[in-house]
């Protein structure tokens, strides 16, 4: 992810929402990701957080209003409008949309909204009855109608005790829809991605199972790279580490056979399906309902499981593209050729698995890309994010 913000200028508007103090975090996380970070905060902000937090963090001076004396000649609401890649208002209060969706302009950061073309983003926070107030959900609606992007609120306990949406969004979904939203080639708009992700648990009794370890961060990758493209997503999800994009549709799964059915459900009306997940390759012949004791050797008999990205392969249609994943610990090129071939896909991922440089769970890995009739394409050691902007560049050229 950290591609998207590389470089990007954000201007960080922070409001009199109770949740003002998460601000600090935020910039943080941005600026470790590599974004130049502009705080701006209202008179209300000013009191639950302090610029001297925020201007530490991101290495900017904080912009407090219209007709505070400048440090920055560069610092007015024109020159910063034009220079932003993505306005981000976190926390937003009912105060700020009401404003921003009327045109009200009557402090530094309602003024540079009504001056900037760049992309906005609300992560709404406020007490639950005035979120679903009428004339709140009308602001909502009216700035999404012009173009505006929302993350949140979510929903749980409040400040004010309080049970309900109004939730400032959890940081790492803001962080999600500031890439989506800074990603201005929607290239995959109108485009619907499936993807299967994590592993799957057969079981064996009631507390046992037999699987495979996938951590489910390529999947979440590959997820995040399709929606900030334009695309919409739905990813199959098995047990994992991490979870799939707020953004998406998520279908949890347990077993090979949920996942297979959850898939075929979904298949025809995808354009391109993504078989990251390691499917069990076997289940359980038979299933205790009671928990087996110990008592010494156990013989299992498994039986094989449907092969997912093979069968998926053999139905789609014309236009469709159908992406695997191999997993190999030698002979890495080679073996995922064979399975290229064999099950019949339009590309195919290989990793290398094992060992110290083994890909499962680690944030990088060693891979090839390889498509049908042409040689494999070694992509080195890259980071899952790298990865997945490869893996989606040539899914988007066999759409075309």
């Amino acid at each position: 992810m950290r591609a998207r913000f590389t470089g990007k200028t954000m201007v960080l508007g922070v409001t009199g929402s109770i949740a003002a103090y998460k601000a600090c975090e935020i910039a943080s996380r941005l600026v470790e990701l590599g974004a130049s970070v502009i705080p701006v905060l209202t008179r209300s902000a000013r009191e639950l957080v302090g610029p001297a937090s925020l201007e530490a963090i991101t290495g900017n001076r904080a912009i407090l209003g219209m007709f505070e004396p400048l440090q920055n000649p560069e610092i007015e609401h024109i020159a910063v409008a034009r220079r932003a890649d993505l306005f981000l208002i976190a926390p937003a209060t009912a105060n700020i949309l009401a404003k921003a969706a009327h045109g009200l302009a009557d402090d530094w950061l309602s003024t540079t909204l009504l001056a900037t073309r760049a992309p906005l983003l609300f992560a709404p926070a406020m007490n639950t009855m005035m979120y679903q107030h009428p004339a709140t959900q009308a602001n909502i609606a009216l700035l999404a109608a012009r173009g505006a992007c929302f993350v949140g609120p979510g929903t749980g306990r409040l400040a004010c005790g309080d049970e309900g949406p109004g939730r400032l969004a959890d940081i790492p979904h803001i962080l999600e829809a500031a890439a989506m939203a800074l990603t201005r080639d929607k290239d995959l708009a109108g485009r619907r991605v499936l993807i299967t992700s994590g592993a799957n648990q057969e079981p064996i009794d009631p507390v046992r199972f037999i699987g495979n370890a996938s951590s489910g961060r390529m999947g979440r990758a590959l997820a995040l790279e399709a929606l900030c493209r334009g695309a919409r997503v739905c990813v199959v999800a098995g047990p994992s580490d991490v979870v799939p994009p707020e953004a998406a549709e998520r279908v949890s799964v347990r077993t090979a056979a949920e996942m297979h059915d959850a898939v075929m459900q979904r298949f025809d009306g995808c354009d391109i399906f993504f078989a990251v997940a390691a499917v069990a390759d076997y289940r359980a012949a038979a299933v205790n309902q009671a928990k087996i004791k110990r008592t010494g050797p156990m013989t299992l008999e498994l039986l094989p499981n449907a092969d997912i990205v093979a069968e998926a392969a053999r139905r789609r249609r014309s236009g469709q593209v159908v992406a695997g994943f191999a997993a190999e610990t030698d002979n890495v090129p080679g073996n995922a050729a064979a399975k290229l071939a064999a099950k019949g896909l339009d590309m195919i991922l290989a990793n290398r698995v094992g060992g110290a440089d083994c890909a499962i769970g680690a944030e990088d890995s060693e891979a090839w890309l390889l498509r049908a009739n042409q040689p494999p394409e070694t992509l080195g050691r890259a980071s899952k994010s790298d990865i997945a902007r490869r893996l989606v560049d040539a899914a988007a050229e066999m759409l075309r």
